[in-house]
């Protein structure tokens, strides 16, 4: 079953953003405004094509993608890597697998008792994201 994304998501809860920043190489400055900021997510959601905004007063990123295909994604605002990234269904999760020079990199999405959760991983860090939709 697919799920529907669709919608704003506001950020209530962030757990261990700093440490898989740091797994990213994220100087300390730019950790620190990270780690201070509250994200709104807008997910765009149309049959297997997507578009996931990330929102902040300090940086925004949009990735769109076809659900099933590999695409270069450039990380650029984030930390300005280009990686081979895939995005599939895994039950009701959408889960993203992104090569490059980091291993074990990649997200996931999923509704969790009406919230999104986002769970981001690079090499041993794990962060993970709650949104409530907004109204």
């Amino acid at each position: 079953m697919v799920v529907d994304f669709n919608g704003t998501w506001e950020m209530e809860k962030s757990d261990n953003f700093d440490d898989y920043l740091k797994a990213l190489n994220i100087d300390f400055a730019t950790r620190k405004i990270a780690c201070a900021l509250s994200q709104t997510k807008v997910l765009i959601q149309e049959g297997n094509l997507m578009t996931v905004k990330t929102l902040s007063t300090f940086r925004n990123y949009e990735l769109t993608f076809t659900i099933g295909e590999e695409m270069d994604e450039h990380t650029k605002g984030l930390d300005n890597r280009v990686v081979k990234a895939l995005v599939n269904w895994e039950g009701d999760r959408l889960v993203c697998t992104q090569k490059g020079e980091k291993a074990n990199r990649g997200w996931k999405h999923w509704i969790d008792d009406g919230k999104l959760v986002l769970e981001l991983t690079c090499e041993d860090k794990v962060c993970r994201q709650v949104f409530k939709r907004k109204a």
